[in-house]
């Protein structure tokens, strides 16, 4: 029997009103994010769910083959939790590309309750384009996918966009 199969499933969950770090991969670390059209679903998504109420988007960065929210879910997308709806939809758009034999993928959430975690996850997010292995650009607010030009660059390019700063 494969070691795999026996290998404990992460059980990552998100309490309401909590803030967390939260990171969604594509399948296989296939880079469908590489095109900006994909991206602009992603941004898409995470807009209409904070018009609408159900998340407040604190920090985020969209990678080739990943993506890094900081985030707080406020309430339920109807009967669905906002991450999955997030995924759901984004998922849709990709033409069920980031969902294979319609499992949902158990994206890590990680609890910041200290600024100095929060500030770790921020500066870790930020700089990941700027990453050996990627080389995407040379300034952390080069990146037009990214909050970094938020926090780095005082500009606020993203309407959905709130200040860490003044929750935690």
């Amino acid at each position: 029997m494969s070691k795999r199969l026996l290998a404990p499933r992460r059980k990552s969950s998100i309490e309401k009103a909590g803030i967390y770090f939260w990171t969604a991969t594509i399948n296989g670390w296939r880079h469908l994010l590489k095109n900006d059209e994909y991206k602009d679903i992603i941004i898409d998504s995470l807009q209409h769910l904070s018009t609408a109420g159900k998340i407040s988007v604190f920090a985020f960065i969209i990678m080739p083959n990943h993506l890094h929210h900081i985030w707080r879910i406020n309430e339920p997308n109807g009967k669905e939790s906002p991450q999955g709806s997030f995924l759901k939809y984004t998922a849709h758009l990709f033409k069920k590309k980031l969902l294979k034999e319609d499992r949902q993928r158990d994206s890590p959430a990680i609890p910041l309750f200290t600024r100095k975690v929060a500030l770790q996850k921020l500066n870790y997010m930020h700089m990941n384009p700027l990453a050996e292995h990627w080389q995407l650009v040379k300034h952390p607010c080069d990146y037009k996918y990214s909050s970094a030009r938020y926090y780095e660059c005082n500009e606020k390019n993203f309407a959905f966009l709130e200040d860490l700063w003044e929750v935690i």
